[in-house]
């Protein structure tokens, strides 16, 4: 569905994409914590195995959750990223949607 709105500027009408916000708005994130147990081969492991990383992402991705404590490694809807992050719980990893 396509909607015109008013942005700023009352002269100028945009296009705005309903569906694309919507969707926007029910995307989840797949958040991976450090942890002090797991090596960064398992980790790299199991983003690779899991959340279908290239081997270079689930690297970049191993070493801001060390750093930052955190890190967003997958997006979608609730219903796709529950059995990835269950499967990474199973694997000892700490993750959570959001």
């Amino acid at each position: 569905m396509i909607n015109t709105l008013m942005n700023n500027n009352p002269d100028v009408l945009e296009e705005v994409d309903l569906d694309t916000i919507i969707k926007e708005v029910d995307e989840k994130r797949l958040i991976l914590f450090n942890d002090d147990v797991n090596t960064f081969d398992h980790v790299i492991e199991c983003l690779v195995d899991i959340c279908d990383h290239k081997l270079e992402q689930a690297e970049q991705c191993a070493y801001i959750v060390h750093y930052k404590g955190k890190c967003d490694v997958k997006r979608g809807s609730f219903d796709k990223l529950k059995p990835k992050c269950e499967a990474l719980l199973d694997r000892g990893l700490s993750a959570q949607i959001q």
